[in-house]
Order: structure tokens, then sequence, then C-alpha cells
């Protein structure tokens, strides 16, 4: 496919400007982009240029094979706004497995879904452990309500507050 040629490319390209920088020194990536921004177009601009380099070091260093994936490159490249390389693998196994398109691993990462999980979820992510729904669901949020006097949902909670908005922000 389209994308995954895409993706193919952008990997070795990455590879060489990796290597190409251990030999020659930083300024590589900019002769290299003024050079293919000539022969190829503007796609290989420098900032592009080193988005490939950052995703060949990202998927080498957790030795993630990224060709046999189903992603595109827009989901790679959300990914390397993540700097925790845990964080990462999880993102990539959820979009594997429930076919998240890229805005869909946006509005995941945006939520700070990783973040959210427990520390014995993430350990059991890590060690590759078999997970159960309850992993996945935190417990909802239950806070006794002044205003109802009764326990409240996250949702609920969030109703009771923009229901009566004055009196919360009071």
């Amino acid at each position: 496919s389209k994308d995954r040629n895409k993706v193919n490319v952008y990997f070795e390209t990455g590879k060489l400007l990796s290597k190409a920088g251990k030999e020659y020194g930083k300024n590589i990536i900019k002769q290299y982009s003024e050079k293919l921004m000539i022969e190829v177009g503007k796609k290989y601009n420098e900032r592009n240029l080193r988005y490939m380099r950052q995703f060949y070091e990202i998927f080498t260093s957790i030795k993630w094979n990224p060709m046999g994936s189903k992603l595109s490159w827009s989901h790679y490249r959300e990914l390397l706004t993540i700097k925790n390389i845990d964080a990462i693998i999880y993102y990539i196994g959820i979009c594997e497995k429930n076919s998240l398109s890229k805005r869909q691993l946006q509005e995941r990462i945006r939520n700070h879904e990783y973040d959210r999980l427990s520390n014995e979820t993430k350990t059991k992510l890590i060690e590759s452990k078999e997970l159960k729904v309850d992993d996945l669901i935190p417990n909802p949020i239950v806070i006794k309500s002044i205003m109802l006097k009764e326990n409240l949902s996250e949702y609920a909670l969030k109703q009771a507050i923009l229901n009566n908005l004055d009196d919360f922000l009071r």
C-alpha cells in the first residue's frame, strides 16, 4: 500500500540520516534537506528529515519493526510527540487492536489515556501479561455531593456542576 511504502521510505531515510549524522556531524540534515528539496520536493524539508531520523532511532531502540504494523506515517508522527517509550508501545498496541484512525489516536493521546492507567496495569503491559477489563477501566470517581447528598459518578458530577455552575464556583 501507499502508506506502508511511505513508512518504509521514511524509516530507511531515518536510518541513513542517523548513520550519516554519526559520521559527518549534526549539520548533515540541513545539507541533505537542501539537496532533497530540490531533487524530490518540499516534503523532505529539514523538520521532516529530523522526524524521520527520530522515527528510526525510537523504533530501533524499542526493537519494533514499523513495517510489520498497519499504522500509517500520520500515526507514527503523532507517536513521535510522546517521550515515554512504554506509552508509545501502548498506543501502538491499541491502534492495531482497535484499528484507530489518526484522529482517534490523537484524542487518546490528548486525554492522556496511558498516564491515567494504574501503575499495576502499566507493569502488566510492560511485562506483556494478560490484562483484564478491570485493568483498563478504572473505578468510577465517586464524590459526595453537598448539592444532592448522594454518591455521584464522574458523568453525574459533571452534569451536577454544569446545572449549578454558580453554586459550584462559589
